[in-house]
């Protein structure tokens, strides 16, 4: 398939990028500062780069042009948590990824998100109603753009075959062992790798068996 990725310049987006790769995917970046990427990812004849921002229609469609999936592991920062922009930028930038999607007839959508994205699966978790809610105090904007965008999925990807990846706590080690269910659901913990959501995100592109669901993937 030819995946267009978001978020590509971060960690869990180039792991993406390596992992459509390795899977025989050819992708799309599209990015504001491309130039953050290695130069083998760059220059490697699979991988078309396109430079803009999340508001720019004509830059964002002639990168949705002829794409089968976008890949996106936007997200606030996690270093610029409580800096994160008013007005829910990312929510907005989802808007029009999605009206894109639709013109150009681009089906399936798998994003990130978190538990700040409940889901009518989820039931009471202490541990994970502690770290939302300490999200939500500390950093309340980045929480309102996460909550944001699971609305603006959901109520405007009708016409998608979406998918929701929510992810608690990042780590940065390797391992991709990986639970897939819900919060609260006894099998589920707090913690996944990045390297854990880059595999499922190009797995379940190929597997489509949480299409339109809001899936918690954590380490076992």
């Amino acid at each position: 398939m030819r995946v267009l990725i978001l978020g590509a310049t971060g960690a869990a987006g180039v792991l993406l990028i390596q992992e459509a790769l390795a899977a025989s995917h050819t992708v799309v970046v599209y990015a504001r500062s491309p130039n953050k990427l290695a130069e083998e990812i760059r220059h490697d004849p699979r991988v078309t780069v396109h430079k803009g921002e999340l508001d720019d229609r004509e830059a964002l469609s002639s990168a949705i042009m002829g794409v089968d999936a976008v890949l996106s592991a936007l997200g606030p920062s996690v270093s610029r948590g409580p800096m994160h922009p008013k007005g829910t930028p990312l929510a907005r930038a989802y808007s029009l990824i999605i009206e894109l999607m639709i013109g150009h007839r681009v089906r399936r959508l798998l994003a990130l998100g978190t538990p700040s994205i409940t889901d009518p699966n989820d039931k009471f978790s202490l541990r994970m109603s502690i770290i939302v809610n300490g999200v939500a105090t500390l950093a309340r904007t980045a929480y309102e753009d996460v909550v944001a965008i699971g609305e603006t999925i959901r109520t405007q990807g009708n016409d998608l075959d979406w998918t929701i990846v929510r992810v608690p706590l990042l780590s940065g080690a390797n391992d991709k062992n990986l639970v897939v269910g819900y919060v609260g659901d006894g099998k589920t913990g707090i913690w996944v790798t990045r390297a854990g959501f880059a595999s499922f995100v190009v797995q379940e592109l190929e597997k489509n068996e949480w299409v339109k669901k809001a899936p918690l993937i954590t380490l076992p």
